[in-house]
C-alpha cells in the first residue's frame, strides 16, 4: 500500500499504517483530484466485487461506476446513472455522512472528510448488525402494541406508591375508562391494598380473584394476574384482569349438569382421599362422607385402584366391594380419571351399583342353563315321541284285544293269563303316555283327583314290588286336603319313581330301613306339598344340582339312564308345580314336590264323564290306513251295539260317505294320499252336516302339522293306544254333543 507518510520518518510511518489496519473501519485517502492514495484492508473487505480495481491511481468516479455497473450497491440497480449523479454530488459534499446498502445485505455508514490537500478521507461503519437489532426491536414493539391492543384482558400498569395509572390496553381503557388511579378499579381502596400487599410479598400473583368495576358503575368478578416491575425509577404493578363472568356462568352450568346427571359423579384428592365434590346421586349411594376411603370394605381395594390410575392416567370398570349410605355391602364397577387441579393429583370417578347387572348375569347363568337342559330334554322328546309313534298301533292291537278277551273268557286260568298280558299292555300304555307327555311338557289329560288317594296309590304298587321285610314304608296323610286338577296316571309315576329311586340307594349303599311319604297343606291355600323321604346314604352335594338334567346318573353302566328324574322334573313342571331336593336334610334324602290346588269350578279341571252306550243302530265309519287298528276298532264298536264300515284309504272313505248315511266318523291323522286334513276339508265341502260328527284317533299329536290342524279343526281327538272302555266312552260323548246340538 503507497502511503504519502514516506515523508514522515519510517519509524513513525509504520505506526501510522499499523493504526489504520488496526482500525474496525474501513479506510480510504483520496487526492484532490480525486484519485486514491491508499486504504487499510478492512476498505477493500467491505467491496468485494470490484476489489482488484481499488488501487493507487485508481480515480473515485470509476470506482463507483464499476461498482455500479457489477451490482455492488443495492439502491442503484434500478436506475443505475440517476444513482450516479446523485453519488457524484454527495462526494463533492464533504464533512458529512450517509448508509449505503449493498446488494449482499450489508449497510455501511458512510463519512467524508475533506483534508488540508484538497482531498478527502473515506471511512466505512459496518452497521449491518445494528440496523438489524433496531429493525427487531420495533418489530417487537409493534408487536407487544398490537397485542395488547387486540388483547381481550385488561392490562393496566400503575405505580405501586400511589396507584397512579402509566398505562393501559385499550381494552382496558374500554373496561374502565379513563381512569387516573389504580384503585378506581375496585369496589373500595381497601381491596387494592390487599391486592398491593399480597403482591408485594410475593412479587407476583396468579389467578387472584376480586370484584372490579366498570365505567359504568356495574361490577363483575375478575381474576387477576400482576407482576412488579420498575419503570422510570419506579416499582409498579402490572395487572391483567380477564372477566370471569362467562367462565362462572359455565362453570355454574356445568354444576348443574353435574348435580342433575343420573350417574354418580365424584371428585376426590389421590393422596387424602378427601372428597371435593359429589353428585346427589353419589350422595345418595354413598352417603355424604368427606372421604371416599370409607367408601371401599377393603382398603387394599382403593391402593391398587389408585395405583393403577397414577400408571395409567386411567379405569375402567374397576370391580371392588362398597358399602352404600346404609352400611350394606354391594358390588361395583369404577370408572375414573387422574387430573391436576389447584396443583393436586384429584380423581374424577363414577361408580356403578352392580347389584342388578350381578342378579341378571345370575339369570343368564341359569336361563342359559335352563336353555341347556330343555335343549337335552327336546331331543330326549324327539326320541321318545318317534318311540311312541311306532308303538301306538300294535299296541293299540294288544290292549284292545287283550281286553275283549277279558271281557269274553271264562276259564279262570286262561282268564288269569288274559289278565297278565292286559295288565302289561295297559302298563305299556302309560308308559308310552308317558313318553309323550314327556315330549309335549304338558299334561295329557287333565282331571279333578284327590292327592291322597294318588299317594295311596303310588305306595301300594310300591309295596307289590320287592321291598322285603328290610325296608318300612309309611303314610304320613294331612285330612281335608283340596282337590287338584291333574294327570293322575302322571303323578302315580311321579311318585312311584321316587320310592323305587329311595328303595335302590337305600339296598345299594347298605344304609337305611325307612320310606315316609307325606302330604300336607302348602304355605297358601293355593297348593298342597308331597314329601317322599328316606334314611338312607343321602346325595352328595356335589350332584345335588345336576340330578334333575337329563341323561345324568351317578348309577353304574346298566343300572340308571338318568331320565327318571328328570322325567319327573317335566312332568311337575307341566302341572305348574315344583319338585326340588332339600339340601339341608341331613338324616337321608327328602323330596318336596309343591302342586297347586284347583277350584271345583275350574273349566281346565274336569271329571272323567260317564257316558253311557246310545241305544240303537247307530252307523259309525272307520277310516285308518293300519288295518289291525281298524279291524279291532271295528270289533269294539260293534260289540257296543253299532254299525261299523272300516275304509283304511280317504278315497274309499269318500266313496262310502257318497253312498252311504254315517252318525259318526272316526278317522286317523297320517294317512297316505288324502291325510286326516284332505278328508277334513272334503267334509267340511262336500257333507256339512258331518262336520260335527267327527272325531280323530291318531298316533301322532306331536306333529307341528298334526297340532296345528287339530287346533285348527277344534274337533275332539283320541290318543293311541286306546283301551275299548276309552274307545267307547269316546264315541259315546261325541254322539251325545251331536245330537245336544240338532
Amino acid at each position: 500500500m503507497t502511503s504519502t507518510l514516506e515523508n514522515q520518518t519510517p519509524d513513525t510511518a509504520e505506526v501510522l499504517r499499523d493504526a489504520v489496519e488496526a482500525l474496525s473501519e474501513g479506510i480510504a485517502v483520496f487526492d484532490a483530484n480525486l484519485r486514491l492514495i491508499t486504504c487499510n484492508q478492512r476498505y477493500l473487505e467491505m467491496f468485494p466485487l470490484i476489489r482488484e480495481l481499488i488501487v493507487p491511481g485508481a480515480h473515485s468516479d470509476d470506482l463507483l461506476r464499476a461498482g455500479v455497473e457489477r451490482g455492488q450497491f443495492a439502491a442503484a440497480l434500478n436506475d443505475p446513472e440517476g444513482w450516479l449523479d446523485k453519488a457524484y454530488k454527495f462526494r463533492l459534499e464533504f464533512d458529512r455522512e450517509f448508509e449505503v446498502e449493498f446488494t449482499d445485505g450489508k449497510t455501511y455508514q458512510v463519512r467524508f472528510k475533506p483534508t488540508r490537500s484538497g482531498g478527502y478521507v473515506v471511512s466505512r461503519s459496518d452497521i449491518t448488525e445494528s440496523r438489524r437489532t433496531e429493525a427487531m426491536v420495533r418489530d417487537r414493539e409493534t408487536l407487544l402494541a398490537t397485542v395488547l391492543d387486540t388483547s381481550p384482558v385488561s392490562v393496566v400498569m400503575a405505580r405501586i406508591e400511589d396507584g397512579k395509572i402509566i398505562y393501559r390496553s385499550k381494552e382496558a381503557a374500554a373496561n374502565f375508562g379513563q381512569t387516573t388511579f389504580a384503585h378506581e378499579h375496585y369496589t373500595s381502596p381497601e381491596e387494592r391494598e390487599k391486592y398491593v400487599a399480597l403482591l408485594t410479598q410475593k412479587k407476583r400473583v396468579d389467578g387472584y380473584q376480586m370484584t372490579s368495576v366498570r365505567a359504568d358503575g356495574s361490577s363483575y368478578t375478575s381474576s387477576c394476574s400482576g407482576r412488579i416491575v420498575e419503570y422510570g425509577g419506579e416499582l409498579c404493578a402490572v395487572s391483567a384482569l380477564t372477566d370471569l363472568t362467562e367462565q362462572l356462568e359455565k362453570d355454574a352450568l356445568i354444576r348443574h349438569v353435574l348435580e342433575a346427571c343420573p350417574i354418580p359423579i365424584q371428585m376426590s384428592k389421590a393422596d387424602t382421599s378427601e372428597v371435593l365434590f359429589c353428585s346427589p346421586e353419589t350422595v345418595a349411594l354413598f352417603g355424604d362422607a368427606p372421604s371416599s376411603k370409607s367408601f371401599y370394605v377393603d382398603p387394599k381395594a382403593r391402593e391398587i385402584y389408585v395405583d393403577t390410575l397414577r400408571k395409567d392416567g386411567v379405569v375402567r370398570d374397576y370391580k371392588a366391594e362398597f358399602y352404600n349410605r346404609h352400611g350394606t355391602r354391594f358390588w361395583g364397577a369404577v370408572f375414573a380419571q387422574m387430573i391436576r387441579y389447584n396443583g393436586d393429583d384429584v380423581i374424577v370417578s363414577h361408580t356403578r351399583d352392580m347389584t342388578e347387572q350381578l342378579k341378571i348375569e345370575d339369570e343368564l347363568i341359569t336361563q342359559r342353563e335352563l336353555l341347556h337342559q330343555n335343549e337335552k330334554m327336546f331331543a330326549l322328546g324327539e326320541l321318545l315321541a318317534g318311540v311312541a309313534h311306532e308303538l301306538n298301533n300294535p299296541l293299540s292291537v294288544v290292549v284292545g284285544h287283550s281286553l275283549m278277551l277279558r271281557e269274553d273268557a271264562q276259564d279262570p286260568e286262561i282268564l288269569r293269563q288274559v289278565k297278565k298280558i292286559s295288565d302289561a299292555a295297559e302298563r305299556c300304555t302309560k308308559i308310552v303316555r308317558t313318553f309323550l307327555t314327556m315330549a309335549r311338557q304338558q299334561p295329557a289329560k287333565s282331571e279333578k283327583i284327590e292327592i291322597n288317594e294318588i299317594v295311596q296309590t303310588a305306595v301300594d304298587v310300591a309295596r307289590y314290588g320287592d321291598f322285603g321285610s328290610t325296608i318300612k314304608m309309611e303314610c304320613d296323610l294331612a285330612q281335608t286336603l283340596p282337590s287338584i286338577c291333574a294327570d293322575s296316571d302322571q303323578i302315580t309315576q311321579v311318585i312311584l319313581n321316587l320310592i323305587i329311586n329311595a328303595e335302590q340307594a337305600i339296598r345299594s349303599e347298605g344304609k337305611g330301613d325307612k320310606i315316609v311319604v307325606k302330604t300336607s297343606q302348602g304355605a297358601s291355600e293355593q297348593t298342597v306339598e308331597i314329601e317322599v323321604k328316606d334314611n338312607g346314604p343321602g346325595i352328595p352335594a356335589k350332584y345335588q344340582n345336576r340330578i334333575f338334567e337329563p341323561f345324568f346318573t351317578t348309577k353304574d353302566v346298566g343300572e340308571g339312564t338318568g331320565i327318571g328324574l328328570s322325567l319327573c322334573h317335566r312332568v311337575i313342571r307341566s302341572h305348574g308345580g315344583q319338585i326340588m331336593l332339600d339340601g339341608n336334610y341331613k338324616e337321608g334324602t327328602l323330596f318336596r314336590i309343591s302342586l297347586p290346588a284347583k277350584p271345583a269350578s275350574d273349566r281346565a279341571c274336569k271329571s272323567v264323564p260317564e257316558v253311557e252306550t246310545p241305544q240303537g243302530s247307530l252307523r259309525i265309519l272307520i277310516v285308518d290306513d293300519e288295518e289291525d287298528v281298524a279291524e279291532l276298532n271295528a270289533e269294539i264298536l260293534g260289540r257296543a251295539g253299532f254299525g261299523v264300515d272300516v275304509a283304511n284309504i280317504g278315497g274309499d272313505a269318500i266313496s262310502k260317505l257318497r253312498q252311504n248315511r254315517y252318525d259318526l266318523i272316526l278317522s286317523d291323522l297320517n294317512m297316505p294320499g288324502i291325510d286326516g286334513r284332505g278328508f277334513f276339508e272334503t267334509i267340511t265341502k262336500d257333507f256339512p252336516e258331518m262336520a260335527q260328527r267327527i272325531g280323530f284317533v291318531t298316533g301322532d299329536t306331536m306333529g307341528r302339522s298334526s297340532q296345528g290342524f287339530l287346533k285348527e279343526a277344534n274337533r275332539p281327538y283320541l290318543e293311541k293306544p286306546v283301551s275299548p272302555k276309552e274307545l267307547r266312552a269316546f264315541v259315546s260323548e261325541i254322539i251325545a254333543i251331536a245330537e245336544n246340538e240338532k
